[in-house]
């Protein structure tokens, strides 16, 4: 039958899996890094994962296609949750994992300084932070995911000193952070925008935001990007 159903663009995927998550009938999965249809008849056609794309991966088309099938869609839940676990739908990024590290030198000897906090505003988080404040007026602006930090142990010196932090989780967050950053950006004399991101997909849609949101914003601003490694070192920067 011809019906309404959705298309992917692996070209323009990120590999955030918000997309997977977001389809509550299990239509979507994450194969080597990018969202697949997997099943056509589990696809009913709405839409739940269209606005969760940061991406813009993702559209509607009218082509042949199986009908929708709800008693599939349900069993395979059943089968899912008979089984206690999780859909394997989501963002590769989640999948749980040690991280061993060797033995270390002692960094606090007798004497030494304790680390000193550069934080330098409050709020932190990007969906509580105000779009206008003082601060903001001829500030350098570090966005960043909110796992670096705990990641990287020299987050405070080596990101945050000097700098305005404002973080995020787009995963997490059912916000377009792009829409407050624009109007961050817009109404402060920003000076410039760093970027500080994990290395897993999810955080492809962070720094998607803070790129459209430097666009919209109409102004030439200097950014450039970091990326932390989920054993907590810097792999681009």
């Amino acid at each position: 039958m011809k019906r309404r159903i959705i298309r992917i663009d692996e070209e323009k995927c990120n590999g955030c899996g918000l997309c997977a998550d977001a389809c509550h009938e299990g239509a979507i999965g994450m194969i080597e890094g990018k969202a697949k249809l997997l099943r056509e008849d589990y696809c009913d056609g709405l839409g739940d994962c269209l606005p969760a794309c940061p991406a813009g991966a993702i559209s509607f088309e009218e082509r042949e296609a199986a009908p929708y099938d709800e008693k599939a869609v349900m069993e395979n839940k059943q089968k899912i949750q008979s089984r206690g676990i999780e859909t394997p739908a989501g963002c590769p990024g989640s999948q749980a994992r040690a991280i061993v590290r060797k033995a270390e030198a002692k960094v606090r000897e007798a004497g030494a300084v304790p680390a000193v906090s550069q934080l330098r505003q409050w709020p932190v988080q990007i969906k509580l932070a105000p779009v206008n404040a003082p601060y903001f007026q001829g500030a350098k602006l570090l966005i960043a995911a909110d796992c670096a930090a705990y990641a990287y142990g020299a987050f405070h010196e080596h990101f945050m000193k000097d700098h305005i932090t404002l973080i995020g989780c787009p995963k997490l967050d059912s916000v377009d952070y792009s829409r407050k950053l624009t109007e961050i950006i817009r109404n402060n004399e920003i000076k410039s925008v760093k970027i500080v991101r994990m290395e897993v997909p999810c955080c492809g849609g962070l720094e998607q935001a803070v790129k459209t949101a430097l666009k919209d914003s109409g102004k030439f601003i200097p950014w450039n990007v970091a990326v932390i490694s989920t054993d907590g070192n810097i792999i681009d920067e």
